[in-house]
């Protein structure tokens, strides 16, 4: 047996070739979660733009008292809608 004093670095070293294992088996995760850091080949003006989704909303250019009166009749509908439902499933 060899005395402790010359094991002394034999648990950082595998220590780390746990974290390098565990690193290489999990390098499509760490790609996802560094992906934007680690891949910034192109400056940002020449990226592509992704395309819009189509399921949003476009924003309002109106002002700010035509957008809070859209909103509120969106809210009003909605909860009309609702107490329709309600009243039909209460038959």
């Amino acid at each position: 047996m060899l005395a402790p004093v010359c094991q002394r670095g034999w648990a950082l070293l595998i220590v780390l070739i746990a974290l390098a294992i565990v690193a290489f088996l999990a390098r499509d995760a760490l790609k996802g979660y560094l992906g934007s850091v680690t891949t910034a080949t192109a400056p940002h003006a020449q990226r592509a733009q992704p395309a819009p989704d189509a399921t949003q909303a476009v924003p309002a250019t109106g002002s700010p008292v035509e957008r809070a009166r859209g909103v509120e009749t969106m809210v009003l509908k909605q909860a009309e809608d609702l107490g329709k439902r309600v009243d039909e499933r209460a038959r």
